[in-house]
């Protein structure tokens, strides 16, 4: 599987316990954010990547509105492991039993 950096740096994120949001505007708009832990400020993620990753089945959202939350798959959970990434296993945002 071939991910860019930056999806590399998405799932490795996650895995530390950072958010992915897709926050929907009432004016159409859609912009995806990663949410570090504690008060720094968000980062913005281009949806392609965000395409790629669940493209590949690394992470699924809740579909919530107005903003859905990314979570890693099991399969987002083994790449980041493969990755180096913290522990993927504890990370607040997987899933278990989700491929």
């Amino acid at each position: 599987m071939s991910l860019t950096t930056e999806a590399q740096d998405v799932v490795r994120r996650l895995a530390e316990g950072w958010t992915l949001k897709s926050h929907r505007h009432l004016d159409g708009r859609k912009e995806c954010l990663l949410h570090p832990l504690g008060a720094a400020s968000a980062q913005p993620v281009p949806m392609e990547t965000v395409r790629q990753l669940q493209q590949h089945r690394l992470i699924d959202s809740n579909m919530k509105f107005p903003a859905a939350t990314y979570l890693l798959t099991e399969r987002g959970r083994a790449m980041a492991a493969q990755l180096g990434a913290g522990n993927a296993d504890e990370g607040p945002l997987t899933s278990r039993n989700w491929s």
